[in-house]
Protein backbone atom coordinates (compact mmCIF):
# COMPACT_ATOMS: atom_id res chain seq x y z
CA UNK A 1 0.00 0.00 0.00
CA UNK A 2 3.01 2.59 0.62
CA UNK A 3 4.60 2.46 -2.97
CA UNK A 4 5.06 5.87 -3.96
CA UNK A 5 2.89 7.42 -1.06
CA UNK A 6 4.76 10.29 -0.65
CA UNK A 7 4.70 12.38 2.81
CA UNK A 8 5.39 15.74 3.49
CA UNK A 9 6.46 16.74 7.40
CA UNK A 10 7.29 20.69 8.07
CA UNK A 11 8.63 19.74 11.46
CA UNK A 12 11.25 22.79 13.21
CA UNK A 13 12.76 20.25 15.50
CA UNK A 14 15.52 18.23 14.28
CA UNK A 15 15.09 15.12 16.36
CA UNK A 16 11.53 15.31 15.82
CA UNK A 17 12.01 15.47 12.36
CA UNK A 18 15.31 13.27 11.39
CA UNK A 19 12.44 10.62 13.61
CA UNK A 20 9.63 11.36 11.14
CA UNK A 21 11.83 10.51 7.98
CA UNK A 22 13.50 7.46 8.99
CA UNK A 23 10.36 5.84 10.44
CA UNK A 24 8.12 6.41 7.57
CA UNK A 25 10.96 5.37 5.16
CA UNK A 26 11.72 2.31 6.94
CA UNK A 27 7.59 1.90 6.42
CA UNK A 28 8.47 2.30 2.59
CA UNK A 29 7.13 5.72 2.04
CA UNK A 30 8.93 8.66 0.29
CA UNK A 31 9.69 11.15 2.64
CA UNK A 32 10.33 14.79 2.29
CA UNK A 33 11.20 16.69 5.07
CA UNK A 34 11.40 21.19 6.16
CA UNK A 35 12.32 22.67 9.32
CA UNK A 36 10.29 25.92 8.38
CA UNK A 37 6.81 27.36 6.79
CA UNK A 38 8.77 28.77 3.44
CA UNK A 39 10.62 25.59 2.41
CA UNK A 40 7.53 23.41 3.40
CA UNK A 41 5.47 25.41 1.01
CA UNK A 42 7.65 25.56 -1.88
CA UNK A 43 8.04 21.51 -1.47
CA UNK A 44 4.66 21.28 -1.35
CA UNK A 45 4.54 22.83 -4.53
CA UNK A 46 6.93 20.66 -6.44
CA UNK A 47 6.30 17.03 -4.44
CA UNK A 48 2.85 16.52 -4.31
CA UNK A 49 2.31 14.94 -0.92
CA UNK A 50 0.07 12.62 -0.72
CA UNK A 51 0.06 13.51 2.86
CA UNK A 52 1.25 16.31 4.99
CA UNK A 53 2.30 16.06 8.59
CA UNK A 54 1.95 19.53 9.70
CA UNK A 55 3.96 21.49 13.29
CA UNK A 56 1.96 23.69 14.43
CA UNK A 57 4.82 26.24 15.69
CA UNK A 58 7.08 26.88 12.85
CA UNK A 59 9.92 29.65 13.39
CA UNK A 60 8.64 31.71 10.10
CA UNK A 61 5.07 30.89 9.83
CA UNK A 62 1.41 30.23 12.25
CA UNK A 63 1.09 26.19 11.53
CA UNK A 64 -2.53 27.16 11.83
CA UNK A 65 -2.54 29.56 8.94
CA UNK A 66 -0.37 27.08 7.08
CA UNK A 67 -3.35 24.48 7.65
CA UNK A 68 -6.02 26.56 6.29
CA UNK A 69 -3.80 27.78 3.15
CA UNK A 70 -3.56 24.26 2.34
CA UNK A 71 -6.99 23.42 2.77
CA UNK A 72 -8.58 25.45 0.89
CA UNK A 73 -6.45 24.64 -2.56
CA UNK A 74 -5.87 21.01 -2.04
CA UNK A 75 -7.26 17.74 -1.24
CA UNK A 76 -4.49 16.01 0.89
CA UNK A 77 -5.39 14.68 4.72
CA UNK A 78 -3.11 16.56 7.19
CA UNK A 79 -2.09 15.10 11.02
CA UNK A 80 -1.03 18.60 12.39
CA UNK A 81 1.76 18.15 15.38
CA UNK A 82 1.96 20.18 18.53
CA UNK A 83 3.40 20.31 22.10
CA UNK A 84 -0.26 22.12 22.72
CA UNK A 85 -2.31 20.18 24.88
CA UNK A 86 -5.05 22.85 24.70
CA UNK A 87 -8.82 21.61 23.73
CA UNK A 88 -8.89 25.17 21.97
CA UNK A 89 -6.56 24.40 19.94
CA UNK A 90 -7.36 20.91 19.02
CA UNK A 91 -10.86 22.53 17.72
CA UNK A 92 -9.14 25.24 15.69
CA UNK A 93 -6.86 23.05 13.80
CA UNK A 94 -9.87 20.67 13.09
CA UNK A 95 -12.24 23.68 12.42
CA UNK A 96 -8.99 25.19 9.59
CA UNK A 97 -9.69 21.62 7.62
CA UNK A 98 -7.04 19.31 9.85
CA UNK A 99 -8.07 15.75 9.05
CA UNK A 100 -6.19 14.85 13.02
CA UNK A 101 -4.00 16.12 15.51
CA UNK A 102 -1.32 14.67 17.51
CA UNK A 103 0.31 16.01 20.16
CA UNK A 104 3.74 15.69 21.07
CA UNK A 105 5.36 13.41 22.65
CA UNK A 106 3.78 10.87 20.47
CA UNK A 107 4.75 7.67 19.36
CA UNK A 108 6.05 6.76 15.95
CA UNK A 109 3.74 4.07 15.50
CA UNK A 110 0.64 6.14 16.56
CA UNK A 111 1.56 8.48 13.46
CA UNK A 112 2.45 5.50 11.05
CA UNK A 113 -0.93 4.16 12.16
CA UNK A 114 -2.65 6.96 11.03
CA UNK A 115 -1.21 7.53 7.89
CA UNK A 116 -1.95 4.12 7.19
CA UNK A 117 -5.86 4.13 8.38
CA UNK A 118 -6.05 7.44 5.81
CA UNK A 119 -4.53 5.84 2.72
CA UNK A 120 -6.16 2.51 3.54
CA UNK A 121 -10.06 4.59 3.29
CA UNK A 122 -8.64 5.92 0.25
CA UNK A 123 -8.01 3.18 -1.26
CA UNK A 124 -11.02 0.60 -0.62
CA UNK A 125 -12.87 3.76 -2.10
CA UNK A 126 -10.86 4.37 -4.99
CA UNK A 127 -10.31 0.68 -6.17
CA UNK A 128 -13.04 -1.51 -4.02
CA UNK A 129 -14.17 -4.64 -5.99
CA UNK A 130 -17.87 -4.06 -5.80
CA UNK A 131 -18.94 -0.46 -6.08
CA UNK A 132 -22.92 0.49 -5.43
CA UNK A 133 -24.22 2.16 -8.39
CA UNK A 134 -22.64 5.71 -9.53
CA UNK A 135 -24.67 8.65 -8.16
CA UNK A 136 -26.59 8.73 -4.75
CA UNK A 137 -29.12 11.28 -3.76
CA UNK A 138 -28.27 12.98 -0.43
CA UNK A 139 -30.91 15.68 -1.32
CA UNK A 140 -32.91 17.68 -3.85
CA UNK A 141 -29.32 18.82 -4.60
CA UNK A 142 -26.97 17.65 -3.55
CA UNK A 143 -25.56 13.91 -5.04
CA UNK A 144 -23.04 11.64 -3.69
CA UNK A 145 -20.44 9.88 -6.40
CA UNK A 146 -19.11 6.66 -3.85
CA UNK A 147 -17.10 5.66 -6.82
CA UNK A 148 -15.27 9.27 -7.36
CA UNK A 149 -15.09 9.89 -3.75
CA UNK A 150 -16.99 13.04 -4.33
CA UNK A 151 -20.18 15.40 -3.90
CA UNK A 152 -21.78 17.23 -5.69
CA UNK A 153 -24.38 20.29 -5.28
CA UNK A 154 -26.25 20.86 -9.13
CA UNK A 155 -23.47 19.15 -11.11
CA UNK A 156 -20.63 21.60 -9.22
CA UNK A 157 -18.03 19.85 -7.02
CA UNK A 158 -17.87 20.18 -3.16
CA UNK A 159 -14.23 19.72 -1.48
CA UNK A 160 -14.69 17.32 1.49
CA UNK A 161 -11.61 16.56 3.56
CA UNK A 162 -11.46 12.71 3.74
CA UNK A 163 -12.77 12.35 7.67
CA UNK A 164 -15.53 14.38 6.67
CA UNK A 165 -16.21 12.04 3.72
CA UNK A 166 -15.93 9.05 5.65
CA UNK A 167 -18.40 10.41 8.42
CA UNK A 168 -20.94 11.56 5.77
CA UNK A 169 -20.25 7.54 4.24
CA UNK A 170 -20.79 6.32 8.03
CA UNK A 171 -23.95 8.32 8.17
CA UNK A 172 -25.74 7.44 4.83
CA UNK A 173 -24.83 3.85 4.96
CA UNK A 174 -26.92 3.68 8.39
CA UNK A 175 -30.01 5.82 7.89
CA UNK A 176 -31.67 4.63 10.49
CA UNK A 177 -28.86 4.32 13.13
CA UNK A 178 -27.99 6.85 15.80
CA UNK A 179 -24.20 6.72 16.52
CA UNK A 180 -22.56 7.88 19.71
CA UNK A 181 -19.61 9.82 19.26
CA UNK A 182 -17.11 7.25 21.13
CA UNK A 183 -18.75 5.01 18.21
CA UNK A 184 -18.23 7.40 15.44
CA UNK A 185 -14.44 7.63 16.40
CA UNK A 186 -13.91 4.11 16.78
CA UNK A 187 -15.34 3.36 13.05
CA UNK A 188 -13.64 6.50 11.27
CA UNK A 189 -10.49 6.80 12.97
CA UNK A 190 -10.21 2.77 13.42
CA UNK A 191 -8.02 3.30 15.98
CA UNK A 192 -8.02 3.97 19.87
CA UNK A 193 -8.12 7.90 19.94
CA UNK A 194 -7.47 9.79 22.80
CA UNK A 195 -8.71 12.81 21.94
CA UNK A 196 -11.92 14.73 23.06
CA UNK A 197 -15.04 13.92 21.46
CA UNK A 198 -15.43 17.32 20.21
CA UNK A 199 -13.77 16.14 17.29
CA UNK A 200 -17.06 14.80 16.51
CA UNK A 201 -18.21 17.69 16.62
CA UNK A 202 -16.37 19.68 14.52
CA UNK A 203 -16.58 17.55 12.02
CA UNK A 204 -20.58 17.16 11.86
CA UNK A 205 -20.64 21.08 11.86
CA UNK A 206 -18.16 21.06 8.72
CA UNK A 207 -20.45 18.65 6.65
CA UNK A 208 -23.69 20.74 7.86
CA UNK A 209 -22.09 23.94 6.72
CA UNK A 210 -20.75 22.36 3.26
CA UNK A 211 -23.24 20.63 2.24
CA UNK A 212 -26.81 21.15 4.00
CA UNK A 213 -27.60 21.54 7.98
CA UNK A 214 -30.46 19.50 7.73
CA UNK A 215 -28.51 16.20 6.54
CA UNK A 216 -27.22 14.92 9.97
CA UNK A 217 -29.87 15.31 12.98
CA UNK A 218 -28.42 15.63 16.56
CA UNK A 219 -29.88 13.12 18.88
CA UNK A 220 -29.10 14.70 22.23
CA UNK A 221 -27.89 13.33 25.13
CA UNK A 222 -26.71 10.28 22.63
CA UNK A 223 -25.13 11.60 19.29
CA UNK A 224 -25.96 11.87 15.66
CA UNK A 225 -28.52 10.19 12.93
CA UNK A 226 -28.54 10.45 9.48
CA UNK A 227 -31.67 12.64 7.72
CA UNK A 228 -31.08 12.66 4.31
CA UNK A 229 -32.24 10.41 1.37
CA UNK A 230 -30.74 7.21 0.18
CA UNK A 231 -32.18 6.90 -3.41
CA UNK A 232 -29.71 6.19 -5.86
CA UNK A 233 -29.05 7.13 -9.68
Amino acid sequence: MTDAIKVLAIEDEESIRDILVYALRREGFHVKAAATGEEGMELLERFAPDVLLLDVNLPDADGFDLCRAVSANARIPILLLTARHDLVDKVLGLELGADDYITKPFEIREVIARIKAVLRRRDIERDGGSRPPRLIVLSDKLELDRSGHAVFRDGQPIKLKPKEYELLLLFRDHPNRVFSREEILDRVWEMDYDGDVRTVDVHVQRIRKKLDESLIETVFGVGYKWRGRSRRC
